[in-house]
C-alpha cells in the first residue's frame, strides 16, 4: 500500500499547504476577517497624532514667545514660577497632588 501512495504524496503535501495558505489569509494578521480590527487601530492611531500634533503647535507657540525677539513677560515668569516652585504673594495656590504621586505614597489603614 505505501507504494501505491508515493505518487499522491506531493498532491496532498500541496493540498495542505493550500489549506494552510487559505485559512491563514482569512484568519490571519492581515486576514480579510481582521480589517474591522485594523480600521479601529487605524482611528485610534490617528486621534493619537492629532493630539500629538496639537500639543507641538501649542509648544512651539509658547517656544516662539520664549525667543528673546519676542520675550513675553508672563509666559517667562510663569515658566519661572513652575519650574522654581515659587508663587506671588497676591496668588492664591491651591496645591493638587498627581495620581503617581499618591500611588507612591504608603497608605495608612
Amino acid at each position: 500500500m505505501p507504494d501505491r501512495m508515493k505518487p499522491y504524496i506531493p498532491s496532498a503535501v500541496l493540498l495542505l499547504l493550500i489549506a494552510y495558505l487559505g485559512v491563514q489569509a482569512l484568519t490571519g494578521e492581515r486576514g480579510l476577517l481582521s480589517g474591522g480590527a485594523r480600521d479601529a487601530m487605524l482611528e485610534r492611531r490617528e486621534s493619537q497624532l492629532a493630539d500629538i500634533l496639537e500639543e507641538r503647535q501649542d509648544l512651539e507657540v509658547r517656544v516662539r514667545y520664549l525667543r528673546t525677539d519676542s520675550l513675553s513677560r508672563d509666559l517667562l515668569e510663569e515658566r519661572a514660577r513652575a519650574v522654581l516652585g515659587f508663587a506671588d504673594p497676591r496668588d492664591y495656590v491651591i496645591r493638587v497632588s498627581h495620581p503617581t504621586e499618591e500611588a507612591r505614597a504608603p497608605r495608612r489603614s
